[in-house]
């Protein structure tokens, strides 16, 4: 799998050396991909609004149940191809702040962790 490569600060287009658009490819592409779909806002993907946290919706501004909010990011994240397995795990929840790591494990057997 290949995606365009991210820069982690910014989250936009980065270059590769030779001055052309940077690919990502496995496990990265995969990781990364995740972490995009479960920054992705319910209706922000014009080509398909079905796609995407409800965060508009239930999550900003509400105090919902973590339970509920782990449900919605591994929704989010099994909808990357290859991804087989979700697992979330929040460690803190301070001034609206959600820490912790989403950890998926792809086709090929290999387990990625991401930050929340």
């Amino acid at each position: 799998m290949n995606t365009l490569l991210l820069d982690q600060t910014l989250w936009d287009l980065t270059k590769d050396a030779a001055g052309n658009i940077a690919m990502a490819t496995n496990p990265y592409a995969v990781a990364q991909d995740v972490a995009s779909a479960c920054r992705l806002f319910l209706g922000e993907l014009w080509y398909d609004t079905t796609q995407g946290v409800p965060y508009f919706e239930n999550v900003l501004g509400r105090q919902i149940p973590l339970a509920l909010l782990r449900s919605y990011l591994e929704t989010a994240a099994k909808t990357v191809p290859e991804v087989e397995q979700v697992r979330v795990f929040i460690t803190g929840f301070v001034d609206r702040r959600v820490t912790g790591q989403v950890q998926v494990t792809t086709s090929a057997g290999v387990t990625l962790p991401i930050a929340l």
